[in-house]
């Protein structure tokens, strides 16, 4: 059975994510603590999903967020805007001039390489996102009077403070009230929950926000931490997963959630930083389909892998509400943006369904 997603032409969007976004220094092939200049990017785990559906697929795409307004906020926006996503729902908070009381976050991102991993060192205390509250938003606007087909959000900006978490819990209300396909990706942060009630805590606001999520996304442990459901026989130190584990685990999720219409997750076995096994699974109507995999993919920058696999299945849905071909359309894509700097994806569709196709590395000229 297909999801039940709006007509494109009766909405202003394809996809509208809700999330914090911050300004990523990048050392590139050195260390943060030895870097004397970095590379700016923007990213953000669940803003990553819409711009990657705008600049990779071609599809009308916006962020719900808020910012100081200063020069750092200017510039996190100038990068929204290169990547083609809507900021109409942007929210500007004034600037104290020195950020006591609300500033911009910043995100320090090591790549990793061979036997080191990737390092992130996030500094984002206290930022306009992070103080974003319940009434802020009018979503009758955002879901009624604009629509999107499809809204994403996730665990990361549920994570950062408990009004957040009220936030993303009304968010997911008005969007499944006008009709719009919710996907919530878990991406659990132990760090991030920590000062508001740690793990308890996180179960007890994720497991509130799945009673209205269509497509849930998460890996092993983010079922396991946020939602409470067990994985018999997985050793948290072996990388990769056993995946007749996690769909028996699945097959648990959505009998206590049977408003999940789909779940799915990445399948990733951990070689080096630089070398690891690909792959995805999806959940939909009873049914399991694997993607093709990626044996041995060669890594550049894995930050933003998985949100770059989300926004390939959310194109796979909405442009052909097959499971099969969102769970290859989104492993491609994540293998794609994952060979280039940055969170976000520098793919093209064209790119994408040459990978799915089995296409090589040969030079294009």
């Amino acid at each position: 059975m297909a999801l039940d997603i709006r007509p494109a032409d009766s909405v202003a969007f394809d996809c509208i994510s809700l999330g914090e976004i911050m300004l990523r220094l990048d050392p590139g092939e050195g260390r943060i603590h030895t870097a004397r200049t970095f590379a700016a990017w923007e990213g953000g785990g669940e803003y990553n999903v819409a711009r990657g559906l705008r600049r990779c697929f071609g599809l009308r795409s916006a962020v719900v967020t808020a910012f100081a307004d200063n020069p750092v906020g200017r510039l996190i926006e100038d990068f929204i805007l290169q990547g083609g996503v809507d900021t109409r729902f942007v929210q500007w908070q004034p600037y104290d001039g020195i950020g006591r009381e609300v500033r911009n976050g910043l995100n320090f991102t090591e790549r990793g390489f061979g036997i080191r991993g990737a390092v992130g060192c996030p500094d984002r205390g206290n930022t306009a996102a992070s103080q974003m509250k319940p009434g802020d938003v009018d979503w009758d606007d955002v879901f009624g009077k604009q629509g999107a087909r499809w809204f994403h959000t996730g665990g990361i900006f549920a994570a950062l403070s408990e009004s957040t978490a009220e936030v993303t819990i009304e968010a997911c209300k008005a969007a499944q009230k006008h009709g719009t396909i919710v996907s919530y990706d878990l991406n659990y942060r132990p760090s991030l929950w920590k000062s508001i009630g740690g793990h308890a805590k996180a179960q007890e606001v994720n497991r509130e926000i799945a009673k209205y999520v269509d497509v849930m996304i998460g890996n092993e442990e983010d079922f396991t931490a946020s939602l409470g459901f067990e994985v018999e026989g997985v050793d948290e130190n072996i990388s990769g997963i056993d995946v007749e584990n996690f769909k028996s685990m699945i097959a648990t999720a959505v009998k206590e959630f049977p408003n999940f219409k789909a779940t799915a997750t990445t399948l990733r076995e951990v070689h080096t930083a630089t070398v690891n096994d690909w792959g995805a699974i999806c959940w939909h109507d009873g049914e399991f389909y694997e993607a093709n995999p990626y044996p041995k993919l060669e890594i550049m920058d894995r930050v933003g892998g998985g949100d770059s696999f989300a926004s390939g299945l959310v194109y796979g849905f909405l442009a052909h509400n097959d499971p099969a071909k969102a769970v290859n359309y989104g492993a491609a894509h994540g293998a794609l943006a994952m060979t280039t700097p940055g969170d976000t994806t520098m793919a093209s569709k064209a790119e994408v369904e040459k990978v799915m196709s089995g296409g090589g590395a040969r030079v294009v000229r």
